[in-house]
């Protein structure tokens, strides 16, 4: 049987667009190189500090965020920069000072590795973060400090665990 031309052109009408649709894996691949790159960009801006899992970190209701910086670490036994041991706790609290000679070394070896270029020549623009257990004898930590001065580091900064309004909510009313 004979078929009309608007039948043919009908059929080869279904038979073009009875095809299922087809994926474009370019314009997947696109927005996903773009998500890559932008996860890569923002992920920067955060800083961690190392992670001691010895240590417990006091706690305070400070909003400030961490900058960059130098990181001192205060063990059970050991006096860390940059994660490098440099003294024993135990020889600090013998010594009779509060200049402790191989931190001090070690922070001003830091000077130029770690600071920002804004920093180098700027004492007061020099920060070094103090990470220590919140049992830390008061003395170890002023000795500490102390060295840091001495090392030309004008901010000096503790580590701490932010506590949540929640819990200073509590606080509060309790008063």
């Amino acid at each position: 049987m004979m078929k009309s031309g608007r039948a043919r052109r009908m059929e080869k009408h279904h038979a073009r667009n009875g095809r299922g649709g087809a994926l474009n894996l370019v314009s997947l691949m696109d927005i996903f190189t773009i998500l890559v790159f932008f996860l890569l960009v923002n992920s920067s801006d955060v800083e961690t500090l190392p992670n001691a899992k010895d240590l417990q970190l006091p706690e305070s209701i400070a909003e400030r965020k961490p900058e960059e910086s130098v990181v001192i670490l205060i063990g059970e036994e050991d006096i860390l920069v940059q994660g490098a041991p440099v003294a024993k706790v135990a020889d600090v609290l013998a010594s009779k000072g509060n200049d402790i000679a191989p931190l001090r070394e070690a922070l001003k070896s830091q000077n130029d590795r770690v600071l920002r270029r804004a920093a180098r020549n700027d004492i007061a623009g020099r920060e070094v973060t103090i990470m220590g257990d919140k049992e830390i004898p008061y003395r170890v930590l002023k000795k500490v400090m102390a060295t840091c001065t001495a090392a030309d580091y004008g901010q000096i900064s503790l580590a701490v665990l932010q506590k949540s309004s929640d819990k200073l909510d509590s606080i509060q009313a309790a008063r």
